[in-house]
Formats: C-alpha cells, structure tokens, sequence
C-alpha cells in the first residue's frame, strides 16, 4: 500500500494512492468525500454504526467505506466535541492512525484497509475524520455474544487474534467487544486504532486483556473471556 499526502486550503489529506488515484496521478478524493452532507444528498448512505463518533456506512461505488469523525469522550467533550489542539499533519490523530493501520494491515493482520483521513485546521484547533473499506457482514463481538453465537471456537479464535497483534506490538488502548468485529465466515477483525501505539513487550499486554474482560462483564459475557484466554495462550498462537 503506497500512501500519498496533499493539501488544499487548511484541509490536509492522506490516502491509499494505490486505489484512489487516476493515470495522470491525481487523486480521486477531496475535502467533501468526509462531508456526510455530501454522501447524503446523493442518496449513497446506506447506514449507521453506533458509537461516539456515528461512523457512517457509504456505497463508494466497488466497495463500501466507513466514514468516522472523530470525536471525544469524557469531560473534555463537554468543552469540545470534535475539536483538537493543532501541532501539525502528521502528528494528528487520523493521520497516525491511517498510518497505523496501513501499516498493520500491509503485514496481513486483520484490519479494514485504510482509504483515506482528512484534516481540517482552524486556526490553533482542528478536525478530522477516518474512511476505511467496510467488511462486509462484519458485526461486533458483543453482538454475536447477545444473541448467542459466539460459541467457544470463536472466543478461542478472538483470543488467537489478539494475541497475533500483540505479538506485533499493538497497544490497543481500547480493546473491547464492539472494536472486534466478526464477519460473515467468523474472521475475526479489529478496528478503531485510534490513539493505540506499537510498544515492546510489557505490561501494557495484561493490560489491554483486562480491559477486555472487563467489556465483556458489562455486556454480562464475563464467562467468555475464558475460551479467550485459551486462545490467547502461546501454545494456541
């Protein structure tokens, strides 16, 4: 994966040009392809996902994307939702986590290929927004354990999943059930690499299970972190 960089006004964009740029180079992609408006008003939503930021599901034609602002959580959101102190392109938060991903994702692990993240500036502040491609039939974890079809093999092969990324070095500082996301053939897939860091063995692996575990408790699943566990253990990996 060839990821490219340009700039228009204050709006700055980094994006997948191996799919996203025409013969002569230029990219198939600008500030209104992370305007919801825009995807709106031609009818080409074709969904919703819950959460914080409202991602949004788009038909971009060959494949369907993910388009998610982002936006925070805690007290800070009280004084801005959406809104993030500027230091600089490539220190943003959608433009480390596009970096990320691809870079994950270009080691074969299972994570949505990266299209494209854009940011806006205003001023000593800004915004920014994330498109992946969508997996198609993909559902959270926490779903399936809802309606009782994450059997023990799965949870084992959550756990193998996990544990391929940490071998990696991925801190996800979110790991939970909804950012693991199952499709159709029971693949397992992580998502939402917001803020997460590649790291050295350490504490920070024990950590991320725990809070792991401590998802699947409040989606009353404490059990299932057993099976996971399984899988997780190096003999499984």
């Amino acid at each position: 994966m060839r990821l490219a960089t340009f700039r228009t006004g204050k709006v700055f964009i980094l994006y997948d040009a191996d799919s996203l740029c025409d013969a002569d180079g230029a990219p198939q992609i600008g500030p209104s392809t992370f305007d919801p408006d825009h995807w709106r008003r031609q009818a080409r939503v074709t969904g919703e996902a819950p959460g914080r930021g409202a991602s949004l599901f788009l038909d971009a034609g060959a494949a369907e994307w993910v388009l998610r602002p982002y936006r925070r959580g805690g007290l800070v959101a009280r004084l801005s939702a959406s809104r993030y102190l500027w230091t600089g392109a490539e220190r943003s938060r959608a433009f480390r986590e596009l970096r990320l991903t691809a870079h994950l994702f270009a080691q074969g692990l299972p994570v949505p290929r990266p299209v494209a993240a854009a940011v806006f500036r205003d001023g000593i502040a800004y915004e920014a927004a994330l498109i992946t491609q969508r997996l198609p039939g993909a559902r959270a974890l926490a779903e399936r354990l809802a309606d009782g079809t994450a059997d023990a093999a799965l949870l084992r092969r959550v756990g193998r999943v996990v544990r391929r990324f940490h071998d990696a070095g991925l801190d996800h500082v979110d790991l939970n059930a909804r950012n693991l996301l199952v499709d159709a053939d029971d693949r397992v897939w992580l998502i939402d690499l917001d803020r997460c860091r590649l790291r050295a063995p350490g504490k920070w692996q024990a950590a991320n299970l725990e809070r792991l575990a401590r998802s699947l408790a409040r989606f009353d699943a404490a059990s299932a972190m057993g099976a996971i566990r399984e899988g997780y253990a190096p003999a499984s990996a």
